[in-house]
């Protein structure tokens, strides 16, 4: 037992300096190992330390000469402005110097030229003093020869002078009174063509189309028709040409007379309503509406013979009369313009006490003609004599209505009331669809215009603005002025006013002695 023990302990003893001894080499080991690894550690940041160094200094290095590069890019640049400007400097400085070498002989040749002047004003002025010199010796020598003073001379020759230009401008007078009595025929048609060419393009614009509303645009579409067949046959029927455009939900009617406009107008309306538009319906229509209007044509004609109180008229002149529904001038209605003078007429011959009724008979027979001057030439009041002439009307009325435009002298009373009539209808404001205000802003225009020349002491617009009579001041304007004057106002109203017909300009001198007897 006590030997057991022993050897227990002695073992215990030994397993403990052997795990003693153990334990002592493992941290010894430990120990190394960490020293080792602390050292392979420090090498390996002792060398990665160097390649940052080394990489860091490389970098710099680089930057280092780029810079430098950059800088002496930057140095050679400068250089060549310099260099540049340098160049530009001497030429301005070699231009400079030559400037001033020319500014330098330029000088000394204005010098030069001051003194030249200078030598021939002296010479000038001796000249103009031998001048003198001798004139006073001439004029010395002709007043002994012809025993007058210089004033007596002098009136003697302007009295001359007044005489051969008096003499000379009658002379040119005549020569001027006679060339523009052989072109005053030739002015007087190009002063015509030019008003019709001024007003030609408005009222052939205003009065020879008419436009013709429709429910809506697909009915453009069938109007055409297939391949255009449609308006074709329209166009052959009527006489009209058709113009369909980007108007919306229009169509117009294009054709002077207004007979064929009012027929194509009325058949396009009933086609339209009815819905069948095809060629054959077409040809039906337009001959059915042929038919009415001239039933129409005929009623209006007797309802004006009713209304103006004329009877006996032939139905063909009836008819005619009809017709002058659809005919407009300056755009008032022919129709209602005639009975409005058949009314004038008749009031003023019953004034006159002359025949009221056959004064009515000729004021709404005055502008018969204007029924067929788009089919027969010639002046409208001429071929309404002719008509009247082929009617059986009488001399007197055949006469007054050739004579209201004065194609022939007016050679009877009724001949002359009808010309007043037919001015006074066609005159009247809001006659030719002219406002009110348009027409006293007009008459003001007329006055002004004439009222801004020197010396018009007044200026009166009458005759609803077809004559400007203007007074001038006959101190500051003569005879001959006035005929500038009245040429002026007549080109500054024709530039700057826009009116039917024309305007006479009547300029008045009126020289006035007052004297008192005491």
């Amino acid at each position: 037992m006590p030997y057991s023990i022993i050897f227990i302990a002695a073992a215990l003893l030994g397993g403990i300096v052997i795990g003693y001894m153990i334990n002592r080499f493992i941290i010894a080991k430990r120990l190394k190992d960490a020293k080792e690894l602390s050292r392979r550690i420090l090498d390996e940041a002792r060398k990665e330390a160097a390649a940052q160094k080394k990489e860091i200094l490389l970098q710099g290095r680089d930057e280092v000469l780029e810079y430098q590069r950059k800088v002496e890019a930057e140095t050679k640049e400068l250089e060549r402005e310099v260099k540049a400007k340098e160049k530009k400097l001497n030429e301005q400085l070699e231009r400079f110097e030559e400037r001033k070498e020319k500014a330098v002989q330029k000088e000394h040749e204005l010098l030069a030229t001051e003194k030249e002047l200078t030598r021939k004003e002296r010479k000038l002025e001796e000249h103009d003093e031998l001048l003198k010199q001798k004139i006073q010796e001439q004029e010395h020598k002709l007043q002994e020869i012809s025993g007058l003073t210089v004033e007596e001379a002098k009136s003697v020759l302007m009295s001359e002078i007044e005489d051969k230009a008096r003499h000379e401008s009658a002379k040119m007078m005549r020569l001027i009174e006679t060339e523009a009595k052989e072109t005053a025929d030739r002015k007087a048609k190009e002063i015509i063509a030019n008003a019709v060419q001024r007003y030609a393009g408005d009222y052939v614009g205003e009065q020879t189309v008419t436009a013709v509303t429709l429910p809506s645009e697909e009915m453009k579409g069938r109007i055409i028709g297939r391949e255009g067949r449609n308006i074709r046959a329209l166009e052959a029927a009527t006489g009209v040409d058709l113009i369909i455009d980007d108007t919306p939900e229009t169509v117009i009617l294009s054709a002077y007379s207004p007979l064929r406009r009012q027929v194509a107008k009325m058949a396009l309306e009933r086609l339209i309503q009815d819905g069948r538009i095809h060629p054959a319906r077409i040809e039906d229509i337009v001959k059915k509406v042929e038919q009415e209007l001239e039933v129409q044509i005929r009623e209006v004609g007797e309802q004006a013979t009713f209304d103006a109180g004329v009877h006996g008229i032939h139905p063909d002149i009836v008819r005619l009369l009809g017709q002058l529904k659809y005919r407009t001038s300056f755009s008032q209605n022919v129709l209602q313009h005639s009975l409005e003078v058949a009314s004038l007429c008749g009031m003023m011959a019953a004034e006159l006490g002359q025949d009221v009724k056959r004064a009515k008979r000729a004021g709404l027979l005055h502008d018969l003609g204007k029924a067929v001057d788009h089919e027969v030439e010639g002046p409208h009041a001429v071929i309404g004599a002719d008509i009247a002439k082929k009617y059986g009307e009488s001399k007197e009325i055949i006469h007054a209505i050739a004579a209201h435009h004065e194609d022939t002298p007016p050679k009877s009373i009724l001949a002359v009331l009808v010309q007043a009539a037919d001015s006074l209808s066609g005159a009247r404001p809001g006659a030719r669809k002219e406002l009110l205000e348009n027409y006293v802003k007009r008459l003001e225009d007329l006055e002004n215009i004439a009222d801004s020349f020197d010396g018009v002491s007044k200026a009166y617009a009458i005759q609803a603005g077809r004559e400007v009579r203007v007074m001038v001041n006959s101190e500051s304007v003569d005879d001959d002025s006035t005929y500038l004057i009245c040429k002026d106002i007549a080109d500054k109203i024709e530039r700057n006013l826009t009116y039917p017909g024309q305007i006479r300009v009547t300029v008045i001198r009126e020289r006035r002695a007052v004297g008192y007897a005491k």
